[in-house]
């Protein structure tokens, strides 16, 4: 495989990658049973090539199972760089659990991610659809949705001692509930700690508290030492609002292997066994890409990359060797959607 037939170097924002996983299985669309060195120098050629179509901005995403990621980690490692690991994700693909497996009922896939240049890489952390607005319980006075966070730091590994400068004093009126970062008539000093009184620290820097004291508001808490009164911000709800997400991956919010293969029979295809759903792709094309970028798949397989990008609006290219593939899986598939 040359890359140079693909695109030009240096031109795709995201290449993925779904090889066969090695497990010693026969398909009718691939084989997976090659001897583990030789896989792995078809591996490596791959990454190679994805290393070379990636602008430096991109990044490279590897789907496969627990029988050969270590070792393909350690070759993502030797192309792209230590410093150029971005994240090993555990993606649920089988809820249920593979209940044939040996020991354990496999349930999940490994989705690692590294980028082409660790300093100017771009990849959105979280998407919107994550956030959920039924945890913004409250509303304000114009009618935003809210939820109240603590002002001071829970984590015990920041604390006076370890960050000082975030340790001062606040003062409210418990009964009003407003907070002032100066003293004033009948306010009341607030310090920030622990339920067990020991000394804590605020996550906000004094002047950040000044500069938004109006999302600040205080109240009575019981704790196990009795009552006393702590400060809280307002974290309203915005459209657009992006939530961070996390290392695993459940099947409800990316769907599973189940989910892709109703898809791929909603589409008029069957017979493949492996697919990837869409809304895994749809997530992955979202975090890693704009608009209008270039999306690359190395091993096309159902299509599903091809099928997030085109309904994202991203130009795309994918590749898969096996011809009966094409005819029979992909090519039905995306003129389904056409």
């Amino acid at each position: 495989m040359a890359g140079h037939d693909l695109a030009p170097a240096g031109a795709a924002q995201l290449v993925y990658l779904d090889p066969p996983y090695n497990r010693g299985g026969r398909f009718d669309s691939y084989h997976d049973n090659m001897p583990r060195l030789e896989w792995l120098d078809y591996i490596e050629s791959r990454l190679v090539v994805a290393r070379d179509l990636l602008a430096d901005t991109g990044t490279v995403w590897v789907h496969l199972d627990d029988a050969e990621a270590h070792r393909v980690r350690c070759l993502l490692d030797d192309i792209f760089g230590v410093d150029a690991f971005i994240a090993d994700l555990t993606v649920e693909s089988n809820p249920k659990g593979r209940q044939l497996d040996r020991f354990f009922a496999g349930s999940h896939d490994r989705l690692m991610v590294y980028a082409r240049d660790p300093e100017l890489v771009r990849l959105a952390g979280g998407v919107a659809s994550a956030v959920d607005p039924a945890d913004f319980p409250l509303t304000d006075g114009d009618g935003v949705s809210f939820r109240l966070l603590p002002l001071r730091n829970t984590n015990k590994r920041f604390n006076p001692r370890t960050t000082p400068t975030m340790t001062y004093p606040l003062y409210g009126d418990p009964v009003t509930g407003a907070v002032s970062v100066e003293p004033g008539p009948g306010l009341v000093e607030i310090l920030p700690v622990f339920g067990d009184l020991t000394p804590a620290v605020w996550r906000w820097s004094r002047d950040r508290a000044r500069e938004r004291v109006g999302d600040l508001v205080c109240r009575t808490v019981r704790g196990r030492s009795g009552p006393r009164v702590d400060v809280y911000q307002r974290d309203r709800f915005e459209l657009g609002r992006i939530k961070k997400l996390k290392t695993i991956w459940l099947a409800q919010e990316v769907g599973s292997t189940d989910t892709a293969r109703a898809e791929l029979r909603a589409a008029g295809v069957d017979g493949f066994r492996t697919p990837k759903p869409e809304a895994l792709m749809r997530r992955i094309v979202e975090l890693a890409t704009e608009p209008g970028e270039l999306v690359v798949d190395l091993f096309a397989g159902s299509g599903t990359t091809a099928v997030a990008a085109r309904g994202l609006g991203r130009r795309w290219v994918v590749v898969e060797r096996n011809p009966d593939t094409v005819r029979d899986v992909l090519v039905p598939r995306l003129r389904a959607g056409d």
